[in-house]
């Protein structure tokens, strides 16, 4: 403390406030660190670079979970301290996303299968999906993206992005996600009201493939929940940290965030801090 403050305060006003000795103080640099900062020093390295790659959304308890998978030793209270002490906190979440759903249309409507049962406790994967789309900002103009989720592991298995909102935006992602996973027939694909998931050509995609359709409630982005935590928590991490002059570039962000972090290293509080792919692993070994 003394060290790290000589350009600010007297030394003798440091030693007296702090209750040691001069003479104590400069013996102290003399001898070797102690193998408890050592430590800390190996410590602190791994915590900047965790808190970066997460684009300082991570809070102590996060990084503290990745420096025990990581085998290094380090308690809660460690890792908090020293997160204090180098000025590291995650970033406040303040995103509010703007819908695209247009639900002003004439086509059927499904009845809402899933009712809010959003606990992914007993929900085998490939059991539900959830599926929604947004939109990207550029300089280039807006990007769309459609994305489909499997709640029982919140996996994005489904991804599309497009110039417009059109029907095949929402089939891209849909296709992409059946091509993967190959679920059984009988799943259940909840999303809005949206035009595109209402219309003939996407109904007739589940039908084809035996997903049973369920929709929201008019204008009740809490029935979409799980798909609507997915884009906060991407325009959180991601889309209010750049400022994208091509939609190629976002694009290319985008495809990184999904399948590099959000999928296979990002700790999600609802899986007990496993990455998505991580839990499915366990799911399977469990199995």
């Amino acid at each position: 403390m003394i060290t790290r403050h000589r350009g600010e305060f007297e030394l003798r006003l440091m030693c007296r406030v702090l209750e040691v000795s001069p003479s104590g103080y400069y013996a102290s640099l003399k001898r070797p660190p102690s193998w408890h900062a050592l430590i800390d020093e190996v410590l602190m390295a791994r915590v900047r670079i965790i808190h970066a790659e997460s684009g300082d959304t991570y809070g102590a308890p996060r990084v503290h979970l990745e420096l025990q998978a990581e085998g290094l030793p380090a308690s809660p209270k460690r890792v908090a301290r020293l997160m204090r002490e180098d000025g590291l906190v995650a970033r406040p979440r303040k995103a509010r996303r703007v819908g695209t759903t247009n639900s002003n249309h004439d086509h059927p409507i499904a009845p809402n299968l899933l009712a809010r049962q959003f606990d992914v406790n007993g929900v085998g994967i490939n059991r539900v999906w959830v599926a929604d789309m947004t939109y990207i900002p550029t300089r280039e103009g807006m990007l769309y993206l459609a994305t489909v989720l499997d709640m029982g592991s919140r996996r994005c298995v489904g991804w599309a992005m497009r110039d417009t909102l059109e029907v095949e935006l929402a089939l891209s992602a849909l296709r992409m996600a059946r091509e993967a996973r190959r679920p059984a027939p009988g799943l259940i694909h909840h999303s809005d009201r949206g035009s595109q998931y209402a219309s003939g050509a996407y109904r007739a995609e589940l039908a084809a493939h035996g997903m049973v359709a369920s929709m929201s409630r008019t204008g009740d982005c809490y029935d979409n929940a799980v798909a609507e935590s997915f884009f906060s928590t991407l325009e959180f991490e991601l889309l209010m940290r750049h400022d994208w002059h091509t939609k190629e570039d976002a694009r290319r962000a985008i495809f990184r965030y999904i399948e590099t972090w959000y999928n296979r290293k990002r700790r999600h509080s609802t899986l007990g801090y496993l990455s998505p792919a991580d839990y499915e692993v366990q799911l399977q070994e469990a199995a």
